[in-house]
C-alpha cells in the first residue's frame, strides 16, 4: 500500500469520525453504505422518477392539451435520415408518452428513396398524436434539415433531439415548469439545458449519466458539455439565425455559443431528461465516428472569438472532442509573486530555482514574506538568494505564529504588479509557460478574476484540479489522487474549467479585485482562506477559472507539518470549518453550482451519489447563471 493510499484511508477515517460526531452514527453508516453501493452495478431505471411521480404528473394534466395546460409549448426539432425503424419507434414513443401535453414534435425527413418506411412509421404515429408534424425535405445537411424542422414549429420554445435517441418521460413537463420558475424569479428564461444519460438498448438500463455544472462559459469553449436536452425561445433561435451549415457536425455547439452570448448565460435543470443512444456512428461514442466534428467545432469557436472580439487561436485539446482557446494576453502585465516562508530553505530553493530557471513570462517580481524563521542559516540563505535571483525581495511579517491570510496581505503592500500570484514555498515549477497560461485565462477582455493551476503530488497524481465546495461537508479538491494525464469526469480534469474556488497554493488574482475584497480574511488563519476569498470574489460577480495547462508539483504543507496529530491545530481547523458556514451559509457551501447534486459529496472523484432520491422523487430545481462580471477597466495590462 503506497503513501497516497494510506493518506486517503486516514482522510476517510477522519471524515467518518467527524460525521458520526456531528451528525450521528446513523448518518455516518448511511454514507458508508453509499460508498459501498457506488462500487456495485447500477440499479435499473436509476435516473428515472418513481412511477408514482410520473403518474401524478399525468394526472395533473389529464384531459388538457397544449393550449390549456398552462405550460409553455416546446417544439422538439428532429431531422430524420434513414432512421432504423426500431430507433424511430422508440423515439416517437418517448414523445407520445410524455407526462405533460405541452409538446410538439417537428420532423424534417431527408431520408433517401430506399427508406420509405421512415415516412410510413411517422404517419402511423400522427394518427395517434396530432402534435406530430412532418415534412419530407431535400437533404442539405444536419443544420439545414434542423432549420427546416424549426420552420414547422408553433411552440414558444424549441428543443433539439436526435432521431435515434429517447426523451425522458418527464422531459417537457420539467422544462415547462422550469421556465415558469425562472419567470417567477425574474430570471432570464431564454436558454435552458438538462442532464443526460447514455444507453444502448433500454433507458431502464443506462450506462452512465452526464451530470453537468451550472452554466460554465470557459468549459463550454473547451467542449459541448451542454448537449442534451437544450431548450430555448423560438424567437431567440430566429434572432441568432438558426443553425449554421458551415458548422455541420458541431452545429449545436455553435448554436449554444450564440444563444448564451445573446442571453448572457443559461439555466441548468439538474434532472436526466434525455437519453443518448450509443451505437456505431453516433457521436455519443466519440468524434472518431464522425471525424469532421472536430474541424466544425474549431470553426464554431473561431467564429465565436470573432463575434465577441476575443483574441486567440483555437487548437485541439488534450483529448478528442475537447478544444483549447489559446488566449492572447492583453499587454505585458506585471505579476507580483508572493511566497510566505519559514525556514525549510531546501524546499524554498527548489521553488525559487525552478521559478527563475523555467518561467518564460518575463515581467514578474518575487516577494518572499519571512514568517518567524528560527534557523539563523535561513537569513544567510535570503542574502545569497537576493544576490542570485534578480529582483527578489525579502520582507519580514511583523506578526507571530502562522496566519496565511495576514502574511499574504502584508506582502501585498510591497507588490507593484497588476496581478498577484499567491504561491506556496513547497511547489516546484514543471513547465515554462505556467505563468503565461494563468495570465491567458485572466489578462484579457472578459477574463476571469482568479485562476488556479494543476498541482500534482510527487508520485504524479493530482493534488488540485479546482476546488468543489461541499465535498466532505466543506470543500475538497476536484479529481484528487487521479493520475496526471487522465481526462477526469466529462473531461473536467483536462479542460479549462469554471470553479467556485481554487487553492491558494498557486492562485493568480487581479490586484484590483484583491484590494476590492480587502485581501484574504485573516480570521481564516490556516484553512479555507482561499475558499472564502474565492467565494467572495464570485459573490461580487467575477469568475474563477482553473487550467490544466499550468502544471506544478506540490509537496503540500511541508513547512507547517501535519495538522492531524496536534489537538490545537485540529480545534483551529474545526473552528475555521464552522466559520466558513457562518460567512457563506451551509446551504450555499453544500450546493456548489459547478458540481452536481447527483454526484457524491463523500469523495473527490466525481462518482455518482448512491442517494438517488433527488432523481426518483424530484423537486424542481433550476439554476440561472450568467457569464460573470468584467474586470475593472485598466487593471489587466
Amino acid at each position: 500500500m503506497n503513501d497516497q493510499t494510506l493518506k486517503r484511508l486516514r482522510e476517510l477515517t477522519r471524515y467518518a469520525l467527524t460525521l458520526a460526531r456531528e451528525q450521528g452514527p446513523g448518518v455516518m453508516l448511511g454514507r458508508a453504505a453509499g460508498f459501498a453501493a457506488r462500487r456495485m452495478p447500477g440499479r435499473p431505471a436509476r435516473y428515472l422518477p418513481a412511477r408514482k411521480v410520473l403518474a401524478a404528473q399525468r394526472a395533473e394534466y389529464a384531459g388538457k392539451g397544449p393550449t390549456d395546460c398552462g405550460l409553455p409549448v416546446v417544439s422538439v426539432l428532429t431531422a430524420l435520415y434513414n432512421t432504423p425503424p426500431e430507433y424511430l419507434r422508440a423515439f416517437l414513443d418517448s414523445f407520445v408518452n410524455q407526462t405533460a401535453p405541452n409538446g410538439q414534435l417537428c420532423l424534417a425527413d431527408a431520408s433517401d428513396p430506399d427508406h420509405p418506411e421512415v415516412g410510413r412509421i411517422v404517419e402511423e404515429y400522427q394518427k395517434k398524436n396530432q402534435q406530430i408534424v412532418y415534412k419530407k425535405v431535400e437533404n442539405k445537411g444536419i443544420a439545414a434539415n434542423t432549420n427546416a424542422a424549426a420552420a414547422l414549429a408553433d411552440g414558444e420554445y424549441l428543443a433539439l433531439a436526435d432521431h435515434d435517441d429517447v426523451l425522458a418521460p418527464h422531459a417537457l413537463y420539467t422544462m415547462g415548469k422550469a421556465i415558469l420558475a425562472l419567470r417567477a424569479e425574474g430570471k432570464p428564461d431564454g436558454f435552458l439545458y438538462s442532464d443526460e444519460a447514455l444507453f444502448t438498448k433500454s433507458i431502464r438500463r443506462p450506462l452512465r449519466a452526464h451530470f453537468k455544472p451550472a452554466y460554465a462559459p470557459d468549459y463550454l469553449l473547451c467542449c459541448n458539455y451542454i448537449c442534451h436536452l437544450a431548450v430555448f425561445r423560438r424567437s431567440l433561435f430566429e434572432e441568432v439565425g438558426g443553425e449554421r451549415s458551415e458548422c455541420d457536425g458541431s452545429q449545436d455547439h455553435d448554436l449554444f455559443l450564440r444563444l448564451a452570448q445573446r442571453v448572457g448565460g443559461a439555466a441548468h435543470v439538474p434532472q436526466v431528461l434525455y437519453y443518448w443512444r450509443v451505437h456505431a456512428g453516433s457521436t455519443s461514442g466519440g468524434t472518431g465516428a464522425k471525424p469532421y466534428v472536430a474541424e466544425a467545432a474549431k470553426r464554431a469557436l473561431r467564429d465565436h472569438l470573432a463575434r465577441t472580439g476575443g483574441k486567440g487561436t483555437v487548437e485541439d485539446g488534450l483529448f478528442p472532442s475537447t478544444y483549447r482557446v489559446k488566449w492572447e494576453v492583453e499587454g505585458c502585465p506585471k505579476v507580483s509573486i508572493l511566497i510566505p516562508n519559514k525556514d525549510h530553505t531546501d524546499t524554498l530553493e527548489t521553488c525559487l530555482h525552478s521559478l527563475y530557471a523555467k518561467t518564460t513570462w518575463e515581467n514578474y517580481e518575487v516577494i518572499l514574506i519571512e514568517n518567524n524563521s528560527e534557523d539563523p542559516a535561513t537569513f544567510d540563505y535570503y542574502e545569497k538568494a537576493k544576490a542570485r535571483y534578480e529582483g527578489l525581495q525579502v520582507v519580514r511579517w511583523p506578526g507571530k505564529g502562522f496566519n496565511f491570510s495576514a502574511i499574504n496581505n502584508y506582502g501585498r503592500q510591497f507588490a507593484s504588479g497588476q496581478w498577484l500570484l499567491l504561491l506556496n514555498n513547497d511547489v516546484e515549477i514543471l513547465e515554462g509557460d505556467w505563468l503565461t497560461e494563468l495570465l491567458r485565462q485572466c489578462a484579457r477582455p472578459g477574463g476571469a478574476a482568479v485562476c488556479g493551476a494543476m498541482l500534482c503530488y510527487p508520485d504524479d497524481t493530482l493534488q488540485h484540479a479546482g476546488v468543489v465546495t461541499g465535498l466532505g461537508g466543506y470543500a475538497g479538491h476536484s479529481h484528487k489522487y487521479q493520475r496526471r494525464g487522465s481526462s477526469g469526469y466529462m473531461f473536467r480534469a483536462a479542460t479549462v474549467q469554471d470553479f467556485s474556488a481554487v487553492t491558494g497554493a498557486c492562485l493568480l488574482v487581479n490586484a484590483a479585485v484583491y484590494d476590492e475584497m480587502k485581501g484574504l480574511d485573516e480570521a481564516f488563519a490556516v484553512a479555507f482562506n482561499d475558499v472564502d476569498f474565492c467565494l467572495r470574489v464570485r459573490e461580487a460577480g467575477y469568475r474563477i477559472a482553473w487550467t490544466p495547462y499550468a502544471v506544478l508539483r506540490h509537496y503540500e504543507s511541508k513547512s507547517r507539518g501535519s495538522d492531524e496529530k496536534d489537538p490545537v491545530k485540529v480545534r483551529r481547523f474545526a473552528h475555521e470549518q464552522q466559520l466558513l458556514y457562518q460567512r457563506h451559509g451551509q446551504e450555499e457551501i453544500q450546493n456548489d453550482p459547478y458540481y452536481s447534486p447527483h454526484l457524491t459529496a463523500d469523495r473527490e472523484d466525481f462518482s455518482e451519489s448512491a442517494d438517488r432520491r433527488a432523481l426518483q422523487w424530484p423537486e424542481l430545481r433550476v439554476r440561472w447563471q450568467d457569464g460573470g462580471r468584467p474586470l475593472p477597466k485598466g487593471k489587466t495590462e
